[in-house]
């Protein structure tokens, strides 16, 4: 069992706090590769904390996400650690800094996750206005709007991600 982060980083104008709209129902898409053979499967997967299912053949054991190599057939599994109940929001000082953040976290049986795709519903604040944008948010490409009450543009962009195994 490994247990990985994903980290992110991006950058922010004039909004902070990005986080997934729902943390709970939020469907995050991954490629995924399985530890026995290091096959990558060639499609997106789709892992939720909404949907939990009994892994077959262990005892009392549940997953997010269970997997069956195209490849080997070893079958595998993955779980939001319970111990980081939802991602943290993605803030101005993170942005500042520079430097990937954990977003979430995984416990993977089997398998390990590659790539994300940031697709699904996000929301954000503004800095200095604490107005919430959810609608249209977007983390692929890059994503502006406009801040009625400060009266100043406000946008995300350069998103990036990547994995790493959990400190």
């Amino acid at each position: 069992m490994v247990l990985l982060d994903l980290l992110v980083k991006m950058d922010l104008e004039n909004v902070t706090d990005v986080e997934p709209i729902d943390a709970h129902e939020h469907e995050w898409k991954f490629k995924v590769k399985c530890t026995s053979c290091r096959e990558v499967h060639p499609k997106w997967v789709t892992v939720s904390n909404k949907y939990e299912t009994d892994v077959p053949g262990a005892k009392d054991a549940t997953a997010n996400f269970v997997f069956r190599c195209d490849f080997c057939k070893r079958q595998s599994s993955a779980k939001f650690d319970p111990s980081v109940p939802k991602p943290q929001p993605f803030t101005t000082d993170d942005a500042d800094s520079g430097r990937f953040v954990p977003w979430a976290r995984l416990e993977c049986r089997g398998i390990e996750f590659v790539e994300f795709e940031p697709e699904g519903e996000w929301k954000c604040k503004g800095a200095e206005t604490s107005t919430v944008f959810s609608e249209d948010v977007s983390l692929d490409g890059e994503w502006t709007e406009y801040d009625e009450k400060a009266g100043e543009p406000v946008s995300i962009s350069g998103f990036e991600s990547k994995w790493a195994r959990a400190k």
